[in-house]
């Protein structure tokens, strides 16, 4: 029998996905969580399990942390990400914290129960999307950065070039010397790259500014 658990904080969800694997007499439903940390408390009482079909975005504690910390307590078992997103952060998240397989919640019974039999067998059940995603990702992985932080990180033309003086380690008047610029509007232009870039520091500004390739 193929021992399996399933983490979700939809309850209909979890019914939905039992009903799919109802058709294979072999797999058996161990026990449901509603998230991670419940299922965390199951799993310290019988971690007698073969695979988990996880959920992402649950609340106090999502699919990813709750991954990261199964595979390091109970390697042997195997974690499938079921998810509704297949957008770029959750797939490279998901993969980092030791995710074996990524599957869409849509797939159809027997998908799913191949993708399962895939997994337990060491290879790793992927959706022909994610697939393509996770190879984009690997050959970009810059476009691993975070969406949110992107759009956030919108320096005007100006900042850029303070931020490039900035990174050459040149003082503030020098700067200002450079760029036609007082001292005290270039260090109103720093003030405003620190708040947009979110840092406190000017090397955190320039690694922050080149690991987002503007600079």
């Amino acid at each position: 029998m193929l021992k399996i658990a399933i983490v979700d904080d939809n309850t209909f969800l979890i019914n939905a996905i039992k009903e799919k694997l109802s058709f294979f007499e072999d797999v058996q439903i161990k026990h449901t969580s509603l998230n991670g940390s419940e299922l965390l408390t199951k799993l310290e009482e019988n971690h007698n399990l073969d695979l988990i079909l996880m959920d992402i975005e649950m609340p106090v504690l999502n699919g990813i942390e709750t991954t990261q910390i199964v595979k390091q307590k109970y390697p042997h078992i195997k974690i499938i990400m079921l998810t509704a997103f297949d957008n770029d952060e959750h797939i490279f998240n998901a993969i980092k914290a030791g995710a074996d397989g990524y599957l869409l919640k849509e797939i159809n019974p027997k998908d799913l129960y191949e993708g399962i039999q895939e997994t337990l067998s060491g290879g790793a059940a992927m959706n022909p999307s994610i697939a393509m995603k996770t190879l984009k990702l690997l050959r970009n992985p810059i476009d691993i950065q975070n969406p949110r932080d992107q759009e956030e990180i919108s320096l005007s033309t100006r900042e850029v070039e303070v931020l490039e003086q900035l990174s050459k380690g040149l003082s503030y008047t020098i700067i200002a010397d450079h760029l036609f610029l007082s001292p005290s509007t270039v260090r109103k232009h720093i003030e405003n790259i620190y708040k947009k870039l979110q840092v406190h520091s000017k090397i955190e500004a320039v690694q922050k500014a080149r690991n987002h390739n503007i600079i």
